[in-house]
């Protein structure tokens, strides 16, 4: 089902829905463990979200003013489909499959075409969009990162990885990439794609998840944070002015009161404000959290829901907080069940729960 993009301007959010009421669930959710969700960029009046998951599908919704959502379209994969993001214009979306493939849907025609090939699954996928070039970024296990200039069959820029790409980021004129073993890339984008910079992971254990941070003064990415499986954050700055700016939390973990043991969950996703800079993080635990890294202080946890949350955004306003509950298999099959559904939420009162404590209205 092809749509076209209206034009009317958004008038409120979820129209005079209390904000405390529960998060509101979006209908007709994936069939099977949600690997990514992603909200229209800013361009685009109405608020769209797209979601890619492991029934090889990705899938758009419309999000009204009432709260209500729409499902639009949906495209296919031969494979799961492990990362979603979209184009600056608000009109194409991009997928990565693990079939080796990733694609450029075009949401008002209904059509997708292959736009990148690598040998292995593609793990990442995101649009760049610079002032003299745009181009699609995709990270792969087949240790390759590439840029893709869609109008070519042949990537523009290949560049080898250390390791596996496991996750990555991109806000002009930055681009982080954590790989297998650790390994921590950081590339600048202005005139074309190049490594700045490598380091190892202030964290311990297997990287999950990194997202970029801006300096909101300046409106500036300056570091990004990191998520492992082993329940911890690192924030990490590019350029530290003092070694201590750079720090590790503990997170998404259990709170027994034993003293032998502790309950240890991965940190599946990284979400950033896009207005106050504070931060969420979804974990394997079934919660989020929202911090503020500045002040180094937890401003909210949720109440813990039946499965893991695999997946996190802010839409472009940062109004909305979505996230993913889905099993994402950290503790086997076994623990696998038919009878839990996969799940979207949105939450509606984002701006003013992730507003700093510390920052005047």
């Amino acid at each position: 089902m092809a749509f076209q993009f209206g034009n009317t301007q958004s008038t409120g959010l979820f129209g005079t829905q209390n904000q405390k009421s529960k998060d509101i669930e979006v209908t007709s959710p994936p069939d099977d463990s949600i690997s990514s969700i992603a909200f229209s960029p800013a361009s685009v009046p109405l608020t769209f979200l797209v979601a890619g998951s492991w029934d090889n599908k990705v899938r758009c919704w419309e999000i009204q003013n009432s709260g209500q959502t729409i499902p639009k379209a949906e495209q296919m994969h031969t494979g799961p489909v492990l990362d979603v993001a979209w184009h600056d214009d608000g009109t194409k979306v991009f997928t990565a499959s693990a079939d080796k493939q990733a694609k450029m849907w075009d949401l008002n025609s209904n059509q997708s075409i292959q736009v990148a090939q690598h040998e292995g699954p593609i793990k990442v996928v995101q649009w760049i969009k610079a002032p003299n070039y745009s181009c699609v970024m995709t990270g792969s296990w087949d240790k390759t990162l590439k840029f893709w200039d869609t109008r070519q069959a042949q990537p523009m820029l290949s560049l080898h990885l250390p390791e596996r790409c496991y996750c990555a980021d991109v806000l002009y004129p930055m681009a982080v990439v954590g790989t297998a073993d650790k390994n921590v890339l950081i590339y600048q984008l202005e005139n074309q794609p190049s490594e700045y910079k490598r380091m190892e992971s202030p964290l311990k254990y297997q990287l999950r998840c990194v997202s970029i941070f801006k300096d909101m003064k300046k409106n500036l990415p300056t570091g990004f944070a990191l998520g492992s499986i082993e329940g911890r954050c690192a924030i990490q700055f590019v350029q530290a002015q003092n070694p201590k700016d750079n720090f590790t939390f503990k997170c998404h973990r259990s709170n027994e009161a034993s003293t032998y043991y502790q309950d240890i969950y991965a940190v599946n996703s990284i979400a950033f404000h896009p207005e106050h800079g504070t931060l969420a993080t979804a974990g394997s635990d079934g919660k989020f959290s929202f911090w503020d890294k500045d002040s180094r202080t937890k401003l909210k946890t949720s109440d813990q829901m039946e499965q893991p949350i695999t997946c996190c955004s802010f839409d472009a306003k940062g109004q909305i907080f979505g996230y993913a509950v889905s099993y994402d298999w950290s503790k086997g099959h076994e623990f696998f069940s038919t009878q839990k559904k996969n799940q979207i939420f949105l939450r509606a009162n984002a701006n003013e729960e992730l507003r700093p404590r510390n920052r005047k209205r």
